[in-house]
């Protein structure tokens, strides 16, 4: 889904790239770590601009938040409850 993989060969090194698998579903992803990255989710804000003042070009700062919301996603369903903004954390 995201996760990055290679593409080597031999002794040549490839470009790092996330493809493959389900991209209607990485698509939805994108589409929602992109405004939670810039209006809604604090964390992901913080993220997102600690990534781009260290020079990440926007889309490899994307990929990192939609990563992180998949966490996010995961520790929802698992724990059960609702999502609760965790204000202390910043």
């Amino acid at each position: 889904m995201l996760a990055p993989f290679d593409d080597d060969s031999g002794k040549r090194k490839g470009e790092r790239h996330i493809g493959g698998g389900q991209a209607r579903l990485r698509r939805s992803l994108f589409a929602a770590a992109l405004p939670a990255s810039f209006r809604w989710n604090k964390a992901l804000c913080a993220l997102y601009a600690r990534l781009k003042t260290r020079g990440y070009a926007h889309n490899y700062a994307l990929v990192a938040c939609a990563r992180k919301l998949i966490i996010y996603a995961n520790t929802v369903v698992q724990r059960g409850s609702p999502w609760v903004e965790n204000h202390t954390a910043l």
